[in-house]
């Protein structure tokens, strides 16, 4: 009996979607390379990655990825302007010690970026806060607030006022409860991820 394709996640199912094939893309803080293995294989593209763990290095170089272990924070200024058509930060924004300096060095880099990050005002985070007084743990944010990675919790809201600022123009945006795809108008309050396609 053949083997089920393990299936994307679905904001990385989003971004696989809008990728054209043969395109130059640099996926930062790729974890084990399931984008870039999907990438790889369906849409030919030259695919790269960088990532913080030795752990997800080491798995995604025995896919046959080229994974390079490094810190989005620090290590981004190496890669020449334009080096890519698409950069790639799913889920990783909010981990990053300077977020602004990070999509910045996105924009440099890629001719555009996808940047996808968990939304801190969806209504089950609100309800959590405001009725149990305590860090809430979902889903989209699954582990205690001492465990978590996330350093810098936002909102869509936060996000879309952040590059509004910075005269980044938003290309397309995609809102998600689970797999399903929520209005941009209530996505803040309804979406538990966003996916935002950003050019300068």
């Amino acid at each position: 009996m053949p083997l089920n394709k393990p299936t994307l996640r679905p904001d990385l199912e989003i971004i696989a979607n809008y990728i054209s094939p043969r395109a130059r893309v640099l996926d930062v803080g790729c974890g084990s390379g399931d984008l870039l293995d999907e990438l790889s294989a369906h849409k030919h593209v030259d695919a790269r990655g960088i990532e913080i763990d030795g752990a997800n290095v080491s798995a995604a170089v025995a896919r046959g990825l080229s994974v390079v272990q490094g810190d989005a924070d620090t290590d981004l200024s190496a890669y020449p302007d334009a080096s890519f058509d698409h950069a790639i930060l799913s889920q990783t924004l909010q981990t990053a010690r300077r977020p602004d300096r990070v999509l910045d060095e996105l924009l440099r880099i890629g001719r555009t970026a996808f940047v996808s990050f968990p939304n801190f005002a969806y209504w089950r985070v609100r309800w959590s806060l405001m009725w149990g007084g305590r860090m809430p743990v979902t889903a989209a944010l699954p582990v205690s607030w001492y465990e978590t990675q996330d350093i810098h919790h936002l909102t869509i809201d936060d996000f879309r006022a952040f590059v509004a600022a910075r005269g980044i123009v938003v290309e397309e945006a995609w809102f998600l409860a689970g797999s399903r795809r929520c209005s941009a108008v209530q996505a803040n309050l309804l979406a538990e991820h966003a996916v935002f396609l950003l050019r300068r």
